[in-house]
């Protein structure tokens, strides 16, 4: 099944490529800032956070004294997030949203969560280009731990379209499901050691958050580029694990309703 799902994407490649390019022109097509509102909106939300609680709520990350430790936390946390949630956003609402394609084109479908990952990569990619340029002048690169974020970023994208091809496609048949994801993103955010240290909580709540799936993901991110280590592997586990069932899940979903799923649009 992954040969026939690679050799299907590969062929239609450029259909792909082309979907990822007109998006991205699209989005910005009468805009005078361009790619730059792709900088300007994770930083107004990084500053924001910033001023709360380094300045406002005194927070600091305990045992770290270095002036650009928290800064650095939280733009691993809230960049790693936005990546998230781009793509889950984008991937519930990709089948309705390109709905005049699928009923006038022949192609394969899956075609189009590919397209959301394309685009929410590049996107990830020019503001964490950015990111690690302020790094490298601040002194803060982590070195050789750098490479650890590939395989991290992997966990993540499986995850993250895992999910977001289940709900893509339960959000065809019952439109609610995209309503009520919205609200789970917002509580998702605040269970997600993101602005704050899970070291801070107590004992007793702590155990919950580590049952968090991005609970490993959004920490080996913070542990590479704010303590430049190697991250704890086994923390990805359950983001991996979850992941790759939400993919098996959604693919046999997909399989099973995808004719039905074009009466519904």
């Amino acid at each position: 099944m992954a040969l026939v799902f690679t050799r299907t994407l590969w062929n239609y490649r450029g259909f792909i490529i082309g979907n990822v390019k007109r998006e991205f022109q699209s989005k910005y097509r009468n805009s005078l800032l361009g790619a730059a509102w792709n900088v300007l909106n994770p930083l107004a939300m990084i500053i924001v956070y910033t001023v709360i609680f380094s300045q406002v709520m005194k927070a600091k990350l305990p045992g770290v004294d270095d002036a650009f430790a928290y800064s650095i936390y939280l733009c691993s946390g809230v960049l790693t997030w936005g990546f998230f949630s781009e793509i889950v956003s984008r991937g519930q609402n990709v089948f309705l949203e390109q709905a005049n394609l699928i009923k006038k084109v022949s192609f394969p479908r899956v075609c189009l969560p590919i397209t959301v990952v394309l685009n929410a990569l590049l996107n990830f990619g020019i503001v964490f280009g950015l990111f690690t340029v302020f790094l490298l002048v601040t002194n803060e690169f982590p070195g050789l731990a750098f490479i650890s974020l590939l395989p991290v970023l992997i966990v993540l994208i499986i995850f993250s379209i895992g999910l977001g091809i289940t709900l893509g496609i339960l959000n065809v048949f019952f439109r609610d499901v995209g309503h009520f994801f919205g609200i789970v993103l917002q509580f998702w955010f605040w269970l997600t050691p993101i602005v704050y240290s899970v070291s801070i909580l107590p004992t007793s709540l702590q155990k919950y958050i580590h049952l968090n799936p991005l609970f490993g993901v959004i920490t080996s991110f913070q542990t590479i580029l704010v303590k430049h280590e190697q991250p704890d592997w086994q923390s990805l586990l359950p983001a991996l694990t979850v992941g790759v069932l939400l993919c098996l899940i959604g693919m046999r979903l997909f399989r099973k309703y995808s004719g039905e799923m074009v009466d519904e649009l």
